[in-house]
């Protein structure tokens, strides 16, 4: 069976993100100054042949944490569609 896997990563939320202070900057510059913060991070989707959606979840956190997350700054999410 093929399984989208969706992985979120992100920022610790203890450390600086530039990428979203300077987001967060050119939304003040507009007048959008009901925001209150902004986080800037990392989508990508996995098409991965698997026996079951549990095995396809599996891949898909191995890749995040071998390769597409930096655990010493970064925090991810794995889903399956």
């Amino acid at each position: 069976m093929s399984f989208t896997v969706q992985i979120k990563v992100m920022p610790l939320k203890d450390l600086l993100d530039p990428q979203g202070k300077a987001v967060m900057g050119g939304l003040k510059n507009l007048g959008l100054n009901g925001v209150e913060d902004v986080r800037i991070g990392k989508n990508i989707d996995l098409r991965i042949n698997a026996s079951t959606e549990d095995e396809a979840k599996q891949i898909g956190e191995e890749a995040a944490r071998k390769l597409l997350a930096n655990p010493v700054m970064e925090i991810y999410e794995v889903t399956v569609h």
